[in-house]
């Protein structure tokens, strides 16, 4: 058997094609790993979800920022979903949209195998959290996303505060942990979050690092993979695997091999872009 983490997709499903035939991915003796983020602006979110739905007798998912904002936008009224793009519109929409969201919210914030010697999370992890810890918070987010209440969750888990504290409740520790797993980049020693932030390291304010080296960092005792920040790159250090190569910005889509004792990295050629794209119009603050 061999496991392979893979980057965000977002949507490139041809993209998302070539790499499992590149790797030569064998459902009958491999595993998968998806970093977050299977749709939006890839033009293809609905043949990538179907994909890996397909797929999910052999898939470990967990949970992006644009996942559970395609599970948000799934709660709304029709008319609600026909003014959103037309890429996750044509998920909410479409046939088998019930079968497709109902799976996706029942998938992972933060995944865990310590007999691998792994920990996946789209984002990151807040400066206190060792392993165990974000996998307990994560558990939380999960079990209400999975519950009676889930609808409640995603109707109230957009904004940008507060900065996490053990001590909070509620909607707002709630929504303090998915803005930690699926949209953090940099953060104060503190724990505050810089959501404007999203170059390469170097270019943030003072006060701010990138969330793996932040000073007094808890330790942790596993390796842990994760995508989000396309600008980063494939980044390796800290014992972080970063592997959001930007393939839905015409980059790379990358695996890397998680049960081998050497580093394996596979990529292949992200979706076409335009030479000179639109830019797109702001969707809120996430």
């Amino acid at each position: 058997m061999t496991v392979w983490a893979i980057g965000d997709l977002q949507g490139c499903y041809d993209a998302t094609q070539r790499l499992l035939e590149k790797i030569a991915f064998d459902p009958a003796k491999d595993r998968l790993w998806f970093c977050g983020d299977l749709v939006n602006r890839g033009g293809q979110s609905l043949e990538t979800l179907r994909l890996v739905h397909s797929l999910r007798d052999n898939a470990t998912v967990v949970l992006g920022n644009h996942d559970l904002s395609l599970l948000a936008i799934g709660e709304r009224r029709e008319e609600e979903q026909r003014k959103v793009n037309p890429d996750l519109q044509r998920v909410v929409l479409a046939e088998d949209a019930d079968t497709l969201l109902s799976w996706l919210r029942r998938q992972k914030l933060v995944h865990v195998d310590r007999a691998l010697g792994w920990m996946m999370v789209h984002a990151g992890l807040a400066p206190k959290w060792t392993t165990q810890l974000a996998e307990k918070h994560g558990r939380e987010i999960e079990e209400r996303l999975q519950g009676d209440q889930y609808q409640r969750l995603l109707k109230n888990m957009y904004g940008d505060g507060p900065v996490w504290n053990p001590r909070l409740g509620g909607i707002d520790r709630h929504r303090a942990i998915i803005n930690i797993c699926t949209r953090l980049r940099y953060c104060s020693p503190r724990g505050r979050i810089s959501y404007e932030d999203k170059g390469v390291p170097g270019t943030q304010p003072p006060g701010l690092y990138p969330w793996y080296a932040v000073p007094g960092r808890a330790e942790r005792d596993l390796k842990i993979v994760c995508g989000h920040w396309s600008a980063l790159g494939l980044f390796i250090g800290h014992g972080v695997h970063a592997i959001d190569t930007g393939a839905v910005w015409g980059g790379k889509l990358t695996a890397l091999q998680l049960d081998s004792g050497e580093l394996r990295v596979v990529q292949v050629a992200g979706r076409d872009v335009p030479a000179n794209p639109p830019k797109p119009r702001p969707r809120g603050r996430r």
